[in-house]
């Protein structure tokens, strides 16, 4: 899906649940799009500086959080970095990340059969999952 087409679902996401998409987190949207792979909050904030230069770490920040919100991006916590999201709209699902220590890039999966036996260890301990990411590191098929 081209970023165009990406932006479009998103703004139909944020209408249908009434929240705002801001012409800045717009910006940071389409500058994420822009990534293969994770990227991080500062380099994503010199990248908004060119369009706004009075942004600041907190303009990025508060973008960010309302993306992640959102389904649009996904933290990945080990790395403190943030990667799109390419399916997102209806679906609230598991993230499961495989990211490449080599050259950064990042896939997401999904695998019932992890999120099943993810599920059971928690009820198991009478724990209500309400958020869930797995982060797997190593290198990716061009990596190693």
């Amino acid at each position: 899906m081209s970023a165009q087409q990406l932006l479009q679902q998103a703004q139909q996401v944020c209408i249908k649940r009434g929240v705002r998409f801001t012409a800045l987190r717009e910006q940071v949207f389409t500058l994420l799009t822009k990534h293969q792979g994770a990227v991080g909050a500062y380099e994503l904030l010199d990248e908004l500086k060119i369009l706004d230069a009075s942004a600041k770490p907190a303009t990025i920040y508060r973008a960010l959080d309302f993306l992640s919100k959102q389904g649009f991006v996904h933290k990945i916590e080990s790395i403190n970095a943030f990667v799109m999201c390419h399916h997102f709209g209806e679906c609230n699902h598991p993230v499961q990340l495989l990211i490449c220590d080599q050259c950064g890039y990042v896939e997401e999966t999904q695998s019932n059969d992890l999120e099943n036996t993810i599920q059971a260890m928690a009820k198991v301990s009478g724990f209500k999952i309400t958020h869930q990411i797995v982060e797997a590191h190593g290198y990716c098929a061009n990596c190693h």
